[in-house]
């Protein structure tokens, strides 16, 4: 069985390094993107898709 816990602590432990870097780029190159707030978060939706592919 998939342990959902442990892949959330560790995609939320990836995104909480990724996103500043992620942002920071983006202001960098100028590129827009939107900023649309959503109800899940990022490490809740990567979350779901890697247990949905695993």
């Amino acid at each position: 069985m998939i342990n959902l816990d442990a892949i959330y602590v560790d995609v939320d432990d990836f995104c909480l390094l990724f996103e500043p870097q992620w942002i920071t780029h983006l202001i960098e190159t100028g590129e827009k993107q939107r900023n649309k707030l959503s109800r899940l978060s990022h490490s809740e939706v990567m979350t779901i898709l890697i247990a949905f592919h695993h």
